[in-house]
């Protein structure tokens, strides 16, 4: 009797968190199309794309992944250079961890932790009490497929449109990053400052240092800037 009640909270919890994960694949599908561009740019197929979106929940840990590999970097780059850019995952995992219950099993751990992205913690640090998994899957059953479609979707397309159209299509990621650092930057004078010196060393670095000092691989330069 016990074990049924527990299956029906649980199929509870799993509809509750597709519910709320809806709006989360909606925006999925929208910016990995973007990001399925970098991928065509970088010479991956469209299954590649796809596969390497469902393995990889992250924006810009894909992005550096793909920026690596169209520099024909070894292995190990392009492990680091996702390890840098995805880092923060660390912190998000860890907070996870205080919010479910002590018995939770080491496999609903791990893939929580696999998991997380922004948006998945958003939605399960935000729930009353303590965080029951399978709140974190319902959303995970919505978001995680329009992730690695749109990415697809996105390389396809790169495959038809006309170069000039996929060279401006390509630009579309950085404008979500924009949408992402720029409204809270103009609330917070620290974050501004922070910023616009960050554009500012960007800028120095490309534009006015030396050609021979300037670090010219893109998997170093990319290192640099995490």
């Amino acid at each position: 009797m016990g074990g049924k009640n527990l299956i029906k909270s649980n199929r509870k919890v799993i509809l509750e968190g597709m519910r709320d994960g809806i709006p989360i694949g909606l925006g999925y599908l929208a910016v990995s199309f973007s990001l399925g561009i970098a991928a065509k740019t970088a010479g991956l197929n469209a299954f590649q794309s796809f596969l390497a979106s469902l393995l990889c929940n992250a924006s810009a840990g894909e992005y550096s992944g793909f920026t690596v590999i169209a520099a024909d970097s070894s292995y190990f780059v392009i492990a680091l250079a996702t390890l840098v850019a995805n880092a923060r995952y660390l912190l998000m995992s860890c907070a996870l961890s205080q919010r479910i219950s002590k018995n939770t099993s080491i496999i609903h751990r791990l893939l929580l932790g696999f998991f997380v992205t922004d948006e998945f913690f958003g939605i399960s640090i935000s729930r009353s009490g303590k965080l029951n998994p399978f709140y974190t899957y319902g959303a995970i059953l919505i978001g995680c497929p329009c992730w690695a479609f749109g990415s697809m979707l996105g390389t396809i397309a790169g495959n038809l449109l006309p170069l000039r159209i996929v060279s401006a299509l390509s630009v579309a990621l950085f404008g979500m990053f924009l949408a992402i650092i720029v409204p809270p930057s103009r609330k917070n004078k620290k974050h501004f400052s922070e910023l616009y010196l960050s554009a500012l060393r960007q800028v120095l670095h490309l534009h006015i240092f030396p050609s021979s000092i300037r670090l010219t691989r893109v998997h170093a330069r990319l290192f640099l800037q995490s």
